[in-house]
């Protein structure tokens, strides 16, 4: 399947670990210089899918060599589009060196996107597909997305650090709750939690897990078990309980996403407990224990709708570092 005469766009699955492994470590580099996370973790499971052969995606080829992809994966009737990148330069020693690039970087990605998208909206048992890539600076391929029918949501990535974060965060929560770090067993309970913290939010437009316990539950698996945004930190991680009920309240999740660096991936209040401190409590508990073992800094990304929880992040000395922006497709009749 051609797109010019110099760039073929091939079946991902056609391709083995190695061949990629140049893309893979060149946007490690970005990832790193651009918002400070360690690739390695993403790029190891993303090969080892790649040698399974059974990746749904795209290559860009330039004279035989790999340059790009973009990937998805299928969750039911939803499709969610993993990431798309494409070399910025050529790989060294790459033949490509004494000569012009036949298309940029940016032509490449929208390119396989285009593919991508021709094929999941062609597809019958699809009802949604969704798209967050973190990587690419908010207006980078919003012309593509737009064009094929998908409603964006601008998003934010926040970073603070953490210099000067060495005394415990005072912890005042009223005395029907309690603080306390997070355990295993709170995966079902904090599943019901987000979808009632979610319900007729901004985000739950972008992420429909948020709307139900079940996929909410799917969410946490993926952030707590399988390392999907970086390495889970239980030690930084806390839950606020009924102390009559024992039913979550609120909660922090962070992760580690390099040596230096963690990110908050959750954070919510149940409606009824709203308006009592307990948000910015968590992310002052999160912060300092972050501090404790090691990190230097913390980010966490928030849809700019939500200007509330804006106001909040920023209050705690929040600074935007990058935007970028989410994408959403969704069957005429099926929402």
């Amino acid at each position: 399947m051609a797109s010019n005469a110099s760039i073929e766009i091939l079946d991902l699955r056609h391709f083995a670990a190695p061949v990629l492994r140049p893309v893979l470590d060149a946007e490690g580099e970005l990832w790193k210089q651009r918002l400070h996370w360690d690739y390695r973790t993403s790029a190891k499971l993303l090969l080892q899918y790649l040698d399974s052969h059974m990746l749904p995606g795209y290559a860009a080829l330039e004279d035989g060599q790999v340059t790009g992809y973009v990937f998805c994966v299928y969750e039911g009737t939803k499709a969610v589009i993993g990431d798309v990148f494409a070399l910025p330069s050529p790989p060294a020693g790459s033949l490509l060196l004494s000569r012009p690039r036949p298309a940029s970087a940016h032509v490449i990605e929208e390119t396989l996107l285009k593919h991508l998208f021709e094929t999941l909206l062609n597809s019958p048992q699809l009802d949604r597909i969704e798209s967050q890539l973190l990587l690419h600076p908010s207006g980078s391929h919003t012309a593509i997305f737009r064009e094929s029918g998908f409603q964006l949501f601008r998003r934010l990535f926040l970073a603070l650090p953490l210099q000067g974060v060495w005394n415990p965060p005072r912890v005042d929560v009223p005395p029907e709750l309690e603080l306390r770090p997070w355990r295993d067993e709170d995966l079902s309970p904090a599943g019901r939690l987000i979808s009632e913290a979610y319900r007729d939010h901004p985000d739950s437009l972008i992420n429909d897990q948020y709307r139900t316990a079940h996929g909410s539950q799917r969410f946490l698996h993926n952030i707590v078990r399988y390392s999907g945004c970086g390495v889970f930190s239980p030690q930084v991680s806390h839950v606020v309980v009924e102390r009559r009920t024992r039913e979550l309240v609120a909660l922090v999740l962070g992760s580690r996403v390099s040596p230096q660096s963690g990110h908050i991936t959750q954070v919510c209040v149940r409606p009824d407990y709203r308006r009592l401190g307990l948000a910015r409590m968590l992310l002052s508990v999160a912060a300092f224990f972050f501090m404790r073992h090691g990190a230097t800094e913390i980010s966490l990304t928030v849809t700019e709708a939500n200007t509330q929880a804006i106001d909040l992040y920023r209050a705690e000395g929040y600074t935007c570092t990058h935007t970028f922006d989410a994408a959403v497709w969704q069957r005429e009749g099926t929402a």
